[in-house]
């Protein structure tokens, strides 16, 4: 039987989601903790990687085994376990076939930008000392919406077949003392949200203008876009499936 397994972490102790050799990562604390709980070795596979320090509000993630679980039990038992930066926060019975990667039909993520200085707020939101035109960012953003090929925003070298992505949102909402771009598509290249936050924050400081961001995304030349702004301030929001992969 398969599951799919609603997480939420802080990923400020974590190198990212994925799990790896030499370092501690999401991904191996909850496979460990799975396992301990089933009593069975478990592997789990997500519906995307974050980079070391990104946070993820929701992320979707799905295991096999071989008995029918009772969810409200096992997320009791995986909480207990699991150390505080990680949580569990619903479990579902899926068709066999489900997959939280390949079956999510959209990605939303949110980046936070704070202008006071505030220690509760390290490893939360990027710190910036200047005011930004907000809205000339928010011209800036609505642009993305016109295009699909976004290999300007691209981690160089990266393995993907396609760098096309239809982003359906886009828009800088203002806070108290705070600035959060919301954005969302069914695909995001890797280090995208960061490279797109970076480019729109130097149109925000008048570095660059609209006619610049139209530009980069036609050359599709990563060196000519903004820089990419830190992970810390990133956090995976909502990752959504059709309802007909959901049994229970």
């Amino acid at each position: 039987m398969r599951y799919f397994l609603e997480l939420s972490y802080n990923g400020t102790p974590y190198h990212g989601w994925q799990r790896q050799p030499n370092a501690l990562s999401v991904q191996e604390v909850l496979e460990d903790s799975l396992s301990t709980v089933l009593r069975v070795k478990t592997e789990v596979a997500g519906a995307g990687r974050t980079d070391t320090g990104v946070h993820a509000k929701q992320i979707m993630v799905h295991f096999d085994h071989n008995h029918e679980l009772v969810p409200d039990q096992l997320k009791y038992k995986l909480n207990s376990i699991l150390p505080l930066e990680i949580a569990v926060k619903d479990i579902h019975l899926v068709k066999e076939d489900a997959h939280a990667r390949f079956d999510a039909v959209s990605r939303s993520y949110e980046y936070y930008i704070t202008f006071a200085k505030d220690p509760f707020q390290i490893n939360k939101s990027y710190y910036l000392k200047k005011p930004l035109d907000l809205d000339l960012m928010n011209e800036a953003a609505k642009l993305l919406l016109n295009y699909t090929n976004f290999k300007c925003f691209s981690k160089s070298k990266t393995d993907v077949k396609t760098y096309n992505c239809t982003i359906t949102e886009a828009v800088w909402v203002k806070g108290n003392d705070q600035l959060i771009f919301k954005i969302s598509a069914n695909r995001f290249l890797r280090n995208m949200v960061r490279a797109i936050v970076g480019t729109l924050i130097e149109i925000g400081e008048h570095k660059l203008n609209i006619e610049d961001l139209i530009r980069i995304i036609k050359n599709e030349d990563r060196s000519q876009a903004g820089y990419s702004v830190p992970a810390h301030g990133l956090y995976l929001t909502a990752v959504h499936y059709p309802k007909t992969i959901y049994i229970s």
